[in-house]
């Protein structure tokens, strides 16, 4: 399985971004994609995952202000960020998870800029 995330970028305080993933190989049906980020200094935290189902999980600092969907039938994941902060600034990491094994791509970088 690959990922290729694209859509980072440099983006000022209250703007908006959108993250694609493009997932390759053998994907399976009951796949679950998502998205974590990691900061500086910090360690790697969820943003958003979603289940082939359509469920949900985001991570508290992004509820209401990101969103995540998929297309399952192109085996891509999308994140909308809006209202963005300087916190959000980190590098964004495409992950999928299927039959016990997790796979990541290699980041795309999002800065904001006070």
């Amino acid at each position: 399985v690959q990922l290729q995330a694209s859509g980072g970028g440099l983006v000022q305080t209250g703007g908006s971004l959108r993250l694609s993933c493009a997932a390759s190989g053998s994907i399976f049906s009951g796949a679950i994609m998502g998205w974590y980020r990691q900061a500086p200094g910090k360690q790697r935290e969820l943003v958003a995952r979603m289940a082939s189902g359509g469920s949900t999980d985001y991570g508290d600092s992004v509820k209401g202000r990101f969103t995540i969907s998929r297309d399952n039938a192109k085996n891509m994941v999308y994140l909308q960020m809006n209202s963005l902060k300087p916190e959000d600034t980190a590098v964004y990491y495409c992950t999928l998870g299927q039959i016990g094994n997790d796979y990541w791509g290699q980041g795309t970088l999002v800065t904001v800029s006070s």
